[in-house]
């Protein structure tokens, strides 16, 4: 005779929110709005929803030994403003022990891989299934049951009582985030383990010009729990020109501040953005101390060095960018974008090999023309992101650079400052 576990197991709680950035979204709210969800919750399902990610826990199973135990059914979310869509894929993803059929035997015609995957923020699966009907799935109470039903069959024919459908919610669940509808970004592409390197990291952002602004578009889109926005200067006519996004003549009005535009903006998007309107100086340099990591985007050498050896003393790591472009007699632009890394086990290089201009509280050249083009904006902020998400273990980082230099006429990419 089978035996079987206990009735069930605790479904994986995910704490409740405590920073003043976090934002949560109960399951019952997002799943009322899409009939398939709310369908699969009446129906009795036990339906959560996490880091973008649908599970359905209490699901019964046969284990080799013709045990019933019960899992987790996991799919991805296709969402469009926090309500459901036809699912994007057919493949769903489990977590508990490797299901089978009456005899003992792993269903293998359901199981497309094996081994522990991390595909969402606080989502661990440990297969992944495929089962793919000709027309697809029209909606996901079809594609979660029809899974349920698969995995159920052989445990229901061991015992009849053996079910998915309990009515109860689970518990006080809630998705941890800092962005104000799901992140189906991350759960979509699978890098739950990547994006929580990045997770409640606090980020300052020094300079809110043509750079800086697109390294803020960048960041803003990661789980970070806060980024602090210092710039004293206006959002003038000029500057959408080399900005992300499209900026509509009304966000002109009145000269509004750098530092809370952008935090208006992005505030749209998700919590933690923060609004510090003043230059950074003598005065407040030692508000970055508190930051996990600063990006340092001015174009005046004098704050430069005072920024870099505050935070050189305060051990705080950061990234300085920079470029140089100039135009050539025939009026086409050539130049160099730079990009220099400093953390506190590597600093030497920044001053050895003179990485970062800095030159004794001398401020811009009034006769300098500083030009910026957006595209190199955005490639220069590219690559200090990349290069943080490097440094947080994000991306393999196989030289371990901490300086590099992009040549415009001859597209050279070139890395220095190894170990």
């Amino acid at each position: 005779m089978p035996t079987r576990s206990p009735p069930r197991a605790p479904s994986p709680q995910v704490p409740a929110c405590t920073s003043r950035t976090e934002r949560c979204s109960v399951s019952p709210q997002l799943t009322s709005r899409s009939p398939d969800l709310k369908r699969l919750a009446d129906e009795g399902y036990e339906v959560e929803i996490r880091s973008g990610m649908l599970l359905v826990h209490h699901v019964p199973y046969l284990d080799r030994d013709r045990t019933v135990r019960y899992g987790t059914l996991v799919s991805e979310l296709s969402l469009s403003n926090d309500v459901t869509v036809a699912p994007n894929t057919h493949v769903a993803m489990f977590t508990g022990l490797e299901p089978c059929d009456g005899l003992g035997q792993p269903l293998e015609a359901l199981i497309n891989s094996r081994g522990r995957q991390t595909p969402a923020l606080d989502v661990e699966i440990d297969f992944v299934f495929s089962s793919k009907p000709a027309a697809g799935y029209p909606d996901y109470h079809a594609k979660m049951t029809t899974y349920i039903a698969i995995l159920a069959s052989p445990a229901q024919q061991l015992d009849p009582e053996a079910s998915a459908t309990t009515f109860s919610v689970p518990g006080v669940t809630g998705e941890r985030s800092v962005f104000r509808y799901a992140d189906t970004a991350t759960s979509r592409a699978g890098i739950g383990t990547a994006a929580a390197r990045l997770a409640g990291h606090r980020i300052a952002i020094v300079g809110l010009g043509g750079t800086g602004s697109h390294v803020l578009d960048l960041v803003a889109k990661t789980h970070v729990a806060e980024i602090h926005l210092y710039d004293g200067d206006v959002f003038l006519q000029h500057n959408p020109f080399r900005s992300p996004g499209a900026t509509a003549p009304e966000d002109l009005a009145g000269s509004p501040n750098k530092a809370e535009h952008y935090t208006a903006l992005y505030s749209r998007m998700r919590d933690g953005v923060v609004a510090h309107p003043v230059r950074v100086g003598d005065t407040n340099v030692g508000e970055l101390r508190s930051s996990d990591f600063v990006f340092v985007c001015v174009d005046d050498n004098g704050a430069r060095q005072l920024i870099v050896e505050r935070l050189e003393q305060d051990q705080v790591g950061f990234i300085d960018v920079g470029m140089g472009v100039y135009e050539t007699d025939d009026g086409r632009l050539s130049g160099l974008v730079r990009v220099t890394a400093s953390t506190p086990s590597r600093r030497e290089h920044v001053h050895r090999n003179q990485r970062i201009p800095l030159a004794d509280g001398s401020g811009p050249n009034a006769y300098d023309r500083n030009i910026q083009i957006v595209d190199l904006n955005a490639l220069n902020a590219v690559l200090a992101v990349i290069k943080w998400k490097k440094l947080q273990g994000f991306y393999l980082d196989l030289e371990e650079e901490m300086h590099s230099v992009y040549q415009i006429d001859g597209n050279v990419l070139t890395n220095e400052d190894t170990p």
